[in-house]
């Protein structure tokens, strides 16, 4: 919701019991369903019942998803074709109404590349959907194929659960971004955020709500803070590629599909510190440190107030989200905001997950192209003394097509722990794999190029590899390995 202008700025700003109402109550709602994390219980295929920790957002997407499972695959498709089809008629027949219309515009009116993007989402979703050419293209007998058939997984699996996320994840989003919240923690993260990331305080929360939950949250928030003016290029695309930080759900997906789930402790402790050396390093070289510092299509750059003299940053902190909550019109503008996410998140970005997360599983899975990629890596691996070094070589590059393909193969093919263990916890640190959050980026409003997404790919492995090498020798040699 773009903010309006009002004559009191933040300096001179009285809140009233109202404006603290407007704060603290859909902040906190916010809070719990975007950040606090819970547990759930899960009941495998064996009947055993398991316990892990999820975001209450999506929780209620799981929910809904089992709920409305014969029903979703039927809604994807039709959001993929109305995606593709209306796109198509946009472009071709230049509709005066919704060119006009600076919503509907910029739904449909896309460049060419993305409306091919998203006619060849739409296409792989009819083949699936209909069971035609899945035999020959999407069927495998190998048992990498994630859940048997590469494009069932992209279809069936993936872009079904992001329809149902992103409905509830757009639609609750301007509890976080409308009501001050963002404003209070960016003022109380602005020492450490600019210095440390060159990045603003507010950014600290898109971290917060991948680390705790989900790396599609984050590149949602980025997304939409940037197109509203307080992310430059660089800072969108720093944030984008640098902070979807990896859920605590995921990782423990991932160490347990290589069998170290008691290694846990271990493994986060090794990514945390991995990471953040790569969000320190990667802001600061090419091609981050590139982007112009300039605002979405020419937007003028979000007054930042400066904090009145003898006024602690905490009070400084709550004057911002108040004086932010006091220019919230209402409820209805605020649901209409969430609408128009949810629709931008359907029609822009499932139908761009759907295509290349297809595309990337195929490569890796069908061709050897990871394997030619790989070779150049295996004399560093034996540089560093990690054991079966020619076996691993090209797992630190399949992650680029999916994060879990390395974890499916090390499972596979790799005997050693401590192989396994960096296999695993590089993985985790890449952050950028094609099947989601490449394909997030490259369909949202985030300015990053497949090029650069190729290059940050390899730079965090080139950051983070040795650093978890190291660790992984150190708890070794401590004996917590």
């Amino acid at each position: 919701m773009e903010p309006v202008e009002t004559r009191e700025q933040p300096g001179h700003f009285k809140a009233s019991f109202i404006d603290y109402v407007w704060f603290l109550i859909p902040s906190l709602l916010g809070v719990f369903l975007f950040i606090s994390p819970i547990w759930q219980s899960k009941v495998g295929e064996d009947g055993e019942v398991t316990r892990e920790i999820t975001l209450p957002v999506a929780w209620i997407a799981n929910w809904a998803s089992g709920e409305l499972t014969d029903f979703l695959p039927k809604l994807t498709l039709g959001i993929l074709l109305v995606s593709a089809v209306g796109s198509l008629i946009v472009k071709l027949a230049k509709p005066k109404r919704i060119l006009d219309h600076p919503f509907w515009s910029s739904l449909f009116n896309v460049s060419w590349f993305w409306v091919g993007a998203r006619t060849l989402g739409c296409l792989f979703g009819l083949m699936v959907f209909y069971e035609y050419g899945t035999v020959t293209l999407f069927q495998t007998d190998t048992e990498y194929v994630v859940d048997g058939g590469t494009g069932n997984f992209a279809f069936g699996e993936l872009a079904t659960f992001l329809v149902v996320i992103f409905f509830f994840a757009g639609l609750f989003l301007p509890l976080l971004l409308d009501f001050g919240l963002l404003e209070f923690i960016g003022t109380l993260m602005s020492k450490i955020m600019r210095p440390l990331f060159k990045l603003p305080g507010r950014s600290a929360i898109d971290c917060v709500a991948s680390w705790v939950g989900d790396g599609t949250v984050g590149i949602l928030l980025t997304s939409k803070q940037y197109e509203a003016g307080f992310y430059t290029s660089r800072e969108a695309a720093v944030v984008g590629t640098t902070f979807s930080f990896v859920s605590i759900t995921f990782t423990i997906v991932v160490l347990s599909t290589v069998g170290i789930t008691d290694l846990f402790l271990q493994a986060y402790l090794t990514l945390v510190v991995a990471g953040l050396a790569a969000a320190v390093i990667c802001p600061r070289i090419p091609p981050l440190s590139w982007k112009p510092d300039t605002f979405f299509e020419g937007k003028p750059k979000r007054a930042e107030h400066k904090m009145p003299h003898g006024m602690g940053l905490f009070a400084w902190g709550v004057r911002r989200a108040t004086h932010r909550a006091n220019q919230v019109e209402g409820v209805m503008p605020a649901a209409k905001l969430g609408v128009q996410n949810v629709m931008d998140m359907w029609v822009g970005v499932v139908p761009v997950v759907v295509a290349m997360a297809t595309v990337a599983a195929i490569v890796a899975n069908f061709t050897p192209f990871f394997q030619w990629m790989g070779a150049p890596v295996v004399p560093v691996l034996k540089a560093m003394g990690i054991p079966e070094a020619e076996e691993a070589g090209y797992m630190f590059l399949i992650g680029f097509a999916d994060m879990l393909l390395p974890a499916i193969f090390a499972a596979d093919k790799i005997e050693s722990e401590f192989t396994r263990f960096i296999i695993a916890t590089v993985s985790c640190t890449q952050l950028i794999y094609m099947s989601e959050v490449g394909s997030l980026l490259m369909g949202s409003k985030v300015p990053v190029k497949f090029w650069e997404l190729v290059v940050i790919f390899v730079i965090r492995t080139m950051i983070t590899l040795p650093i978890v090498v190291g660790m992984a020798y150190g708890m070794q040699w401590l004996g917590w390995m």
